[in-house]
């Protein structure tokens, strides 16, 4: 292994703890902070730092066009805004590991709303089946019953619908061809999410008053604005731009056991038996929905990224992205 491939392990590593260890610190932060409100900072703070970092790195970091307006407002409404209100609030139900494990289905749901709303998409039957096996360990995941009803099943069901929220918002974004680079698109993302974060917050009651500040919280919520976040997505583009979207999406499947081992570590979490069952038929749906994609990973066949970090329809948050797979 040569000085880069040593550079790419350890960027993929890194980049799966800051995205694994951000669903613990979510959970720190709930136990004080109202849960969209705390989103709607996070992503204030976020924005802030990306759309610096984009105008200091970009050839252009403004929308122009009526289309790239529509990109930004759509992705910030579905995949910053709506998306991370039901994540921080499904969160208050469940443990890190669980939430990340629901979250791990996007990208197995993502092809199945490309197929319904893009032309040319398609989905062969093994995708369908990778569907239904994403939706079957999302249920044992759940494990309802009785005890559950008010408690972890009502958890993962939010979190559920922010997984389809990002999936649908990450399609939609695919219906315009736009010319601003990725990383000033998802800046503007984050900023109109976090306005969107504000206004829900706003709607349900939440007050600034109703927050409770420690240095651990104000610890957490930097860490989740700044190196989760910004940081977090600056790795990721690193790694888009070296090794191509599907070697780099397979992190998807490395940060809920990072979430495991942080929350088990840190908050005394426990993770069951039905749990990591549910994961596992999760990761059976990924690899029926991209098993060419992990066929030519694995033949290293796939060794030339497809597309670069400043292309457009891209979208990627927390760990979760949906780039065009080719089979």
């Amino acid at each position: 292994m040569n000085i880069y491939e040593f550079r790419n392990v350890g960027a993929f590593i890194a980049l799966a703890v800051v995205w694994g260890s951000s669903f613990v610190a979510i959970e720190v932060g709930l136990a004080s902070l109202p849960p969209v409100l705390f989103a709607a900072m996070r992503y204030d703070i976020a924005a802030l730092v990306v759309l610096a970092y984009a105008a200091y790195s970009a050839d252009r970091w403004i929308p122009r066009t009526a289309s790239e307006w529509k990109l930004v407002s759509v992705g910030g409404t579905l995949v910053i805004g709506l998306h991370f209100a039901l994540l921080f609030i499904g969160q208050q139900y469940v443990t890190s590991a669980i939430a990340a494990i629901v979250l791990s289905l996007t990208p197995v749901v993502t092809p199945l709303f490309a197929y319904l709303l893009l032309p040319g998409e398609k989905l062969s039957r093994t995708g369908f089946v990778g569907v239904l096996l994403g939706l079957l360990g999302v249920a044992i995941v759940a494990q309802p019953t009785p005890s559950t009803l008010n408690g972890q099943l009502v958890g993962v069901g939010i979190l559920f619908l922010a997984a389809v929220s990002f999936a649908l918002g990450s399609v939609l974004t695919r219906r315009f061809t736009v010319a601003l680079p990725a990383v000033p698109t998802q800046a503007w993302m984050m900023g109109i999410g976090a306005g969107i974060l504000h206004g829900i917050s706003a709607l349900s009651g939440e007050s600034f008053a109703d927050a409770t500040w420690t240095p651990t919280v104000v610890a957490g919520l930097l860490y989740l604005a700044v190196v989760a976040g910004a940081g977090g997505l600056m790795i990721y583009f690193d790694l888009l731009e070296r090794l191509g979207p599907n070697e780099t999406s397979l992190v998807n499947y490395v940060t809920p056991a990072i979430a495991a081992v942080v929350g088990w570590f840190a908050l005394g979490e426990t993770i069951n038996a039905a749990t990591i069952a549910g994961f596992g038929v999760i990761v059976c749906g990924f690899a029926a929905m991209k098993r060419g994609s992990i066929r030519r990973i694995v033949s290293k066949s796939d060794s030339t990224p497809r597309r670069s970090s400043g292309g457009t329809g891209t979208v990627v948050v927390d760990g979760n992205a949906y780039l065009k797979d080719a089979e």
